[in-house]
């Protein structure tokens, strides 16, 4: 049976960056998902500029300026009681842009396939253990995959953290709600983040007929969600919707021996703020980093640390976001409140929001 240099279960956007940037260093790597693509994921589908430093490298800029995307100049908050605050993004070639996850993961998932990685669709992982050559055999629907290291890509609810029993428990205090729905005439390039009694809504087009609407509140309130969206949207009540949960759970440690977690099965974050893309491609990048220098023999124990330490200092600064979305399900009024100083002194959310939408490396 041939042995993998890597194993990447979970082909979004950290499991197919990861691959590829594995496979152009050389490494022998097999990408593996349950899914069979292109599919839709539950996701604001915004693409920040921190994005485009990562994607130059993995040499997909061009392409994915070139596919159907909104453009996004500008984020409007607007209040319980419609007052709106509006924050101006960066303009030129590496705006934030919004585009389907469906278009954008399988552009990720080609280009690692095209660099040399294996990929299997439609697979399912059922086991995954150690081998007495110290190897990890992961067992999939109608075969086994073997390889020296496995990478978890594979979300929140991670099947690789499952079964090595490392998944904390999940808080289901809120669920998330996604749609694709025409566009609203005179909509613009905006992303509109809105805060509701019950909740709150995000807003973006993904191109110049479709608007991502994300709707997020706690269980009991996502039928008044849903029929706050039908009236505001002209949609009619038998609207497909994507859903999404837990939205909040403990961070899993970055690595074990021979075995790394990136993207949400590291850590979960609010998939409707535009920052889980840039945390997926980044910590992606750092892992293949650390894995093709454990490949070619240098020692995991200055490699895994700082690995770790450059993960989290990804995240530093950035999760505010992450607790002021959760403010807005739990404690929208409270939340809405904020605005007002906001309105007082935009440079508190223009600050805010810089630290979503500034370049990275």
């Amino acid at each position: 049976m041939e042995v993998f240099d890597v194993a990447i279960v979970g082909a979004g956007p950290a499991g197919s960056a990861s691959a590829a940037f594995c496979a152009t260093a050389g490494l022998r790597t097999v990408l593996i998902d349950r899914e069979n693509f292109p599919r839709e994921k539950v996701c604001g589908d915004c693409i920040n500029p921190a994005c485009w430093p990562v994607l130059r490298r993995l040499g997909l800029f061009e392409t994915v300026r070139g596919l159907a995307h909104g453009q996004l100049d500008r984020v409007e908050f607007i209040a319980i009681n419609g007052r709106k605050i509006v924050v101006h993004l960066p303009s030129g070639n590496e705006s934030e842009i919004a585009i389907k996850r469906s278009l954008f993961d399988q552009l990720l998932l080609n280009r690692a396939r095209a660099v040399g990685a294996e990929v299997r669709e439609g697979a399912i992982v059922t086991a995954l253990h150690k081998s007495a050559a110290g190897n990890w055999k992961i067992d999939v629907v109608r075969e086994a995959v073997t390889a020296r290291i496995v990478v978890g890509a594979d979300g929140r609810n991670s099947t690789i953290a499952r079964l090595c029993n490392l998944l904390p428990p999940p808080a289901r205090e809120r669920v998330g709600l996604q749609a694709h729905i025409p566009l609203p005439p005179n909509f613009g390039n905006r992303i509109v983040l809105q805060f509701l009694p019950v909740g709150y809504s995000g807003q973006a087009p993904v191109n110049d007929r479709e608007l991502n609407l994300c709707l997020v509140g706690k269980p009991s309130s996502m039928s008044a969600l849903r029929t706050w969206a039908e009236k505001q949207f002209d949609i009619p009540s038998d609207q497909p919707w994507r859903t999404v949960t837990p939205l909040t759970r403990a961070p899993i440690r970055a690595t074990r021996e021979s075995l790394f977690f990136i993207g949400d099965a590291a850590r979960v974050v609010e998939p409707f703020t535009g920052e889980g893309i840039y945390y997926a491609l980044r910590s992606a990048e750092l892992a293949a980093d650390a894995i093709a220098k454990i490949i070619r023999g240098e020692n995991q124990g200055s490699v895994l640390p700082e690995f770790a330490r450059a993960r989290d200092q990804m995240y530093r600064g950035r999760l505010w976001i992450n607790r002021l979305a959760r403010l807005g399900v739990l404690s929208p009024c409270l939340a809405s409140a904020v605005l007002p100083f906001a309105q007082i002194s935009p440079g508190i959310l223009r600050a805010l929001t810089g630290k979503i939408v500034g370049k990275s490396r």
